[in-house]
């Protein structure tokens, strides 16, 4: 069956200044942000995809067009509606109640005129798995292709394909620039690679170092990934 490339859009000043952009317009990727995804593109060697579909965002537009001239856009893989908490700070969001029920039971969450992480998680399923259908009946079973989000849209699709529950899905980390690779066989999916980023792995030691302990809280949005300050 087909892979999947699940490519999470590059970071964007909202990213590392801790702002939740949701689906704000006029949120680009950052100078940080293109070198991520131009270092991606390197690394898959030049090999064109069967496929590019994207989110209507403009981070993955921007992100989408390092892997094709021909991009599909398909708003079931839009950022979750996050309504009210749309442009805030995440500092003042850890504050609220909403922000324990998106931590322990994101399955119950709604955001205030937003949308329910579960309708989030059912849309963005079904975008990947009728692409995927579509591109192995046009393409083959051997076919690649590429699907550009956001990270917790990601993260909830990675979620069903492990046969995680939702609430379980804060356990998974997506960062900027990272690829997720699925393939959806007859019987089940296998996740095959999962946040992969291809850092130095010295980030892991450095991100023991900070002053604070590290959060156990999933960053909402996803945040500006692993080690961030």
């Amino acid at each position: 069956m087909p892979v999947v490339l699940l490519i999470r859009h590059g970071r964007t000043n909202a990213n590392a200044s801790g702002t939740l952009a949701g689906r704000a317009p006029g949120v680009p990727l950052d100078e940080t942000g293109e070198e991520q995804i131009r270092q991606l593109s390197a690394r898959l060697g030049g090999r064109i995809p069967a496929r590019v579909v994207s989110s209507p965002l403009e981070r993955c537009v921007q992100t989408a067009g390092f892997f094709s001239g021909d991009v599909r856009l398909d708003e079931r893989l839009l950022e979750c509606d996050y309504g009210q908490w749309t442009g805030a700070r995440l500092n003042e969001l850890r504050r609220t109640a909403l922000w324990k029920v998106v931590q322990e039971h994101p399955s119950g969450a709604v955001f205030p005129d937003g949308e329910a992480m579960r309708a989030m998680q059912a849309r963005a399923v079904e975008a990947i798995r009728d692409h995927d259908a579509q591109v192995a009946s046009a393409d083959g079973a051997n076919a690649t292709w590429i699907a550009v989000s956001h990270g917790d849209v990601i993260k909830s699709v990675v979620a069903d394909a492990l046969g995680m529950h939702l609430d379980h899905f804060q356990r998974l980390t997506v960062s900027p620039g990272s690829v997720t690779a699925i393939s959806y066989t007859e019987r089940r999916p296998f996740v095959l690679r999962l946040n992969d980023t291809g850092d130095d792995l010295r980030s892991l030691w450095s991100a023991r170092r900070r002053r604070r302990a590290p959060s156990s809280d999933g960053v909402v949005g996803g945040g500006a990934g692993h080690g961030a300050g």
